[in-house]
């Protein structure tokens, strides 16, 4: 049976995993990304980890025969290249050659987020979904709009960057340049930053949706402004996608209900010519990119988008389950 390896690089860390071609986890391996070490050297690091995975997979008895790699930034799947990460700073990096030419195997480049919704869609809560919209909500916020099983990357491989719609005019300045932009009022950062300044001691999301379910007062504002605000920017996205379903991702989301259910009531409240989506939680929590960068290296081998009867028989517990090797 061929074998796949799947790395997704984030910021902090770089989650890898050897795979079946029905999505089965073999093994899996993290790396911390070294971005503090320069844009070359997480370059480095990215294509050292795919050698060591593909000769650690050979020595076990489960040579590869393609690699997955789910990149932040502006990516150009076609030609395999990070055209630009603000994260980590590369520029027009061509990883399909580089990584190609260390492991002599076929390489599939996505980006991180396009890499979940594709997982969502064969794996997860869009399965039998013939489309919808993934909303990841953490650090920023992005989006994939997915297809018949594929992430639709836009004319110049920009789509999915819905954190940028300005949804308070004048409001706080983003990490873009923008003002009021979704991502400085709604992600998990901007509320860990707004909770943090209101109470003058340090916080993040986890700890602002626990403090909201114990009915602190403080938190609770803080989140209903986060979800007015995210509701304001999905409601311009459904204005123009009209996707019958979100799935939604990130840090926030693993709140569950307690996200979902004021942003359900909100979506309904203000929505005017939108029809409000269903709504549903991500599956996959943090695996989605790494498993997605694996399902479209399967793609490689196939010729084509696997079958649902192929991704079938993936073993994912209901519960989040960390990825092995993350630091906690």
């Amino acid at each position: 049976m061929a074998h796949l390896i799947a790395l997704d690089v984030g910021g902090t860390g770089i989650k890898a995993a050897l795979l079946d071609t029905e999505g089965r986890v073999v093994q899996q391996s993290w790396r911390p990304t070294g971005r503090e070490h320069g844009p070359d050297a997480v370059v480095r690091t990215v294509i050292d980890f795919a050698a060591d995975l593909h000769r650690q997979a050979a020595e076990a008895g489960h040579p590869a025969s393609a690699v997955g790699l789910a990149v932040p930034g502006i990516v150009d799947a076609d030609s395999g290249t990070g055209v630009h990460s603000a994260t980590i700073g590369w520029r027009d990096v061509p990883f399909r050659e580089l990584v190609s030419r260390r492991t002599g195997l076929p390489v599939a480049v996505s980006h991180d987020v396009r890499a979940g919704g594709v997982a969502e869609a064969r794996l997860g809560s869009g399965r039998g979904h013939r489309a919808f919209l993934f909303v990841p909500v953490g650090t920023g916020i992005g989006a994939a709009l997915v297809m018949d099983g594929k992430a639709v990357p836009g004319a110049h491989n920009r789509a999915g960057e819905i954190g940028h719609i300005p949804v308070r005019p004048g409001g706080e300045r983003c990490a873009c340049g923008g003002l009021g932009c979704a991502e400085a009022h709604a992600s998990a950062a901007a509320v860990a930053r707004r909770h943090a300044a209101l109470t003058g001691a340090p916080s993040d999301a986890a700890r602002v949706a626990r403090l909201v379910g114990e009915g602190d007062p403080v938190a609770c504002a803080v989140w209903d402004d986060a979800v007015a605000a995210l509701a304001d920017m999905l409601l311009a996205v459904c204005a123009v996608v009209d996707p019958p379903l979100i799935v939604l991702g990130g840090g926030l989301a693993e709140s569950g209900e307690l996200l979902l259910a004021p942003l359900r009531a909100r979506l309904a409240d203000r929505a005017t010519v939108q029809a409000p989506p269903e709504l549903a939680g991500a599956r996959l929590g943090d695996r989605a990119g790494c498993l997605g960068a694996g399902l479209l290296a399967g793609d490689l081998l196939t010729d084509g988008t696997m079958t649902d009867r192929q991704s079938g028989g993936v073993d994912l517990p209901d519960g989040r389950v960390p990825w092995a090797g993350a630091p906690r």
